[in-house]
C-alpha cells in the first residue's frame, strides 16, 4: 500500500515530502460549533467558535480529529500563508478514535496542495518528531521539535482503545488534527496533550489506527474497532496460580469476568488466555512488539480479528482450549455516548423526557454533592453506568429538565435527574417506548413512577396533559414537542 504511494505512476497524486511541501499540506481548520445543551434538549448551546488543524491525504480529503468539527454547522480550511478560507464539510468521523475526514467544497485545492506521505511503521522510542500546527498563541503555521518518549495501547474515548504515542513536542490547543513528522514522513496525528499538572507530554494517534479508520470508511460507513469487552486480570500472584493449579510454564491473564453469561460464551471465569491468535501473553497481560516494545494484549484485537472474531488459547481446568472470541465494535450500553448525535427528547404537558447519556451524567461529575445524592437515593444514572442493555431495558429515561411552570404541576417537587420507572404500572423499556405508551394511553389519568428512594409519583389529568403541552410549548419558546424521531412515533408514522 505505502510502496504504492512512493512509486508514482500515471495518474498517481503527487505526494508532500519535502520541508516546504510538508508545510503547503497542513491546514488551519475553522469550526462553529453547537453543542448539545443537554439540560434543554430541545435547543442547542450558544454557537462558538473554535479552531484545529488538519493534513491533505490522499483521495482529495482533509484528516483531522473528530473534536474539532464534531456538532459543527460550518467549517472552513486554511492552507498555510493562504488569505482565502474554503467551505469544507465532514463525510466521516469517529469519536471514539478522534478522527475525521473532511472533504472541500472547491477541490481545485488539492492542485497545488499535495497529499502528505504516510509511514507504514510505528517510529521507535527516541526518534526525533515535528508536530505541525496552528495552536493558539498565533495564526501562521507552528513547527516544535521533540522526540518520541512512549508507545502504548491505551483508551481513547471509552469503549475504544488504540496505539497512542507520547511525544515531549509542545502540544497545546489549536495543534489537534495536526500531522506529527518523523524524517520525511506522517508518524500520526496530534490529539491530545496532558494535564496541567504536567509538562511536555502530549500525545498522537499513530498511522496505523489512521489506516484502519480510512480502510473502516472505504464503504461510506464506520462500523469501528473490533474490541474485547471481558474484564481481565494478571497472573502475577503466587498464591492465585496455585488456586489455579497452573504449570509454572504457563503465562498468561486470568478472566476475572466474561462480557456476557450466557452459557455458549467462549470465555468463563478463571479462564486464562494464553494466545492471542498465535502471539504469547506474559502474566501482566502484554505482548511484544519487537525487541524492545510491550504493549497490553488487546492491541492484537484490531489485527487479528476475522468476521467478528478473534482465535484465542486458554487454560481451563488444566487443560488447553482453542476458541474463537466475539470482538463487536461497540458495547450496547444502558447509559451511551451521545457520538456525536443531538440527543432525543419528547416534551409532555411541562414534562421533558430524554434519554440518559454519558454526556448528560457529566453534568454532575464536577459536583461532588450532586453525584453524593444521586448515588444516596439510588439513582440508576449512578449505579447502573457502565451496565449493559438487557432484553427488559434497552436504556435509561430520564426527566432531563426542571417541570415547565403550569398549573397542573401544582404541589409536585423538582423531578429533573430522575429516572423514569414505568406509566400506568408499564415498565417502560426505552423512550421510543414511552412515546408509544403515552400515544396509545386511554386512561383519564396518567401516572408516572420513578426510580430511586424519596422520590415522587407525578399523577395528571390525561386530558389537562394532551390540552397543555401547546400552550408550554408556545410559551417556553419550544419549536417542536419532540426530536423527529420521537415526533414520529406520536403521531404513529413508521420509522424509515
Amino acid at each position: 500500500m505505502f510502496a504504492a504511494c512512493v512509486a508514482l505512476g500515471v495518474g498517481a497524486p503527487a505526494f508532500a515530502d519535502a520541508a516546504g511541501d510538508i508545510e503547503n499540506s497542513v491546514v488551519k481548520v475553522f469550526s462553529t460549533v453547537g453543542y448539545p445543551d443537554l439540560s434543554r434538549p430541545w435547543t442547542k448551546a450558544a454557537p462558538s467558535e473554535l479552531t484545529g488543524s488538519g493534513v491533505v491525504i490522499d483521495g482529495k480529503r482533509i484528516l483531522t480529529n473528530a473534536h474539532v468539527v464534531l456538532y459543527a454547522s460550518q467549517i472552513q480550511i486554511q492552507a498555510n500563508q493562504a488569505g482565502d478560507k474554503i467551505g469544507a464539510s465532514v463525510i466521516a468521523v469517529a469519536p471514539g478514535i478522534d478522527l475525521a475526514v473532511l472533504k472541500l467544497d472547491d477541490e481545485s485545492f488539492f492542485d497545488t496542495h499535495a497529499p502528505m506521505l504516510r509511514s507504514n511503521a510505528l517510529p521507535q522510542i527516541k526518534d526525533s518528531v515535528l508536530a505541525y500546527g496552528y495552536p493558539a498563541g498565533g495564526s501562521s503555521l507552528s513547527i516544535t521539535k521533540g522526540i518520541v518518549s512512549r508507545i502504548e495501547f491505551m483508551s481513547y474515548n471509552y469503549p475504544v482503545s488504540g496505539l497512542r504515542i507520547q511525544i515531549d513536542a509542545a502540544i497545546n490547543p489549536g495543534n489537534s488534527g495536526g500531522p506529527a513528522i518523523s524524517g520525511d514522513r506522517m508518524i500520526g496525528l496530534a490529539f491530545s496533550r496532558a494535564g496541567s499538572d504536567t509538562q511536555n507530554i502530549g500525545y498522537i494517534i499513530p498511522n496505523e489506527e489512521i489506516e484502519l479508520f480510512l480502510k473502516d470508511i472505504a464503504d461510506g460507513h464506520y462500523d469501528g474497532k473490533p474490541a474485547m469487552f471481558d474484564e481481565t486480570q494478571t497472573l502475577e500472584n503466587p498464591a492465585l496460580r496455585a488456586y489455579l493449579k497452573l504449570d509454572k510454564s504457563v503465562s498468561g491473564v486470568i478472566v476475572h469476568r466474561p462480557a456476557q453469561d450466557d452459557p455458549s460464551y467462549p470465555l468463563k471465569e478463571w479462564d486464562v488466555i494464553t494466545q492471542i491468535a498465535d502471539t504469547p501473553i506474559d502474566d501482566q497481560g502484554m505482548i511484544k512488539l519487537g525487541a524492545d516494545l510491550r504493549v497490553g494484549f488487546r492491541y492484537r484485537v484490531q489485527q487479528a480479528a476475522r468476521n467478528g472474531k478473534v482465535p484465542l488459547t486458554i487454560v481451563r481446568a488444566g487443560k488447553s482450549l482453542q476458541v474463537q472470541l466475539p470482538v463487536p465494535a461497540s458495547r450496547p450500553l444502558l447509559i451511551p455516548e451521545l457520538n456525536g448525535e443531538y440527543p432525543s427528547y419528547f416534551v409532555y404537558g411541562p414534562l421533558v423526557f430524554a434519554r440518559a447519556s454519558a454526556e448528560y451524567l457529566s453534568l454532575f461529575s464536577k459536583n461532588s454533592a450532586l453525584l453524593a445524592g444521586l448515588s444516596f437515593i439510588g439513582s440508576p444514572l449512578v449505579r447502573e453506568f457502565g451496565e449493559m442493555r438487557s432484553p427488559e431495558l434497552d436504556e435509561l429515561v430520564v426527566v432531563a429538565s426542571p417541570m415547565f411552570p403550569d398549573r397542573i404541576s401544582k404541589g409536585y417537587g423538582n423531578p429533573a435527574a430522575s429516572v423514569l420507572y414505568s406509566v400506568n404500572g408499564t415498565r417502560v423499556r426505552s423512550l421510543r417506548h414511552l412515546v408509544g405508551l403515552l400515544r396509545d394511553l386511554k386512561d383519564d389519568f396518567v401516572v408516572f413512577e420513578f426510580q430511586g428512594r424519596f422520590g415522587e409519583g407525578l399523577v395528571f389529568d390525561r386530558k389537562q396533559m394532551l390540552d397543555s403541552t401547546e400552550a408550554i410549548l408556545g410559551d417556553n419558546g419550544v419549536r417542536a414537542q419532540g426530536s423527529a424521531d420521537m415526533v414520529a412515533v406520536w403521531q404513529g408514522r413508521p420509522e424509515k
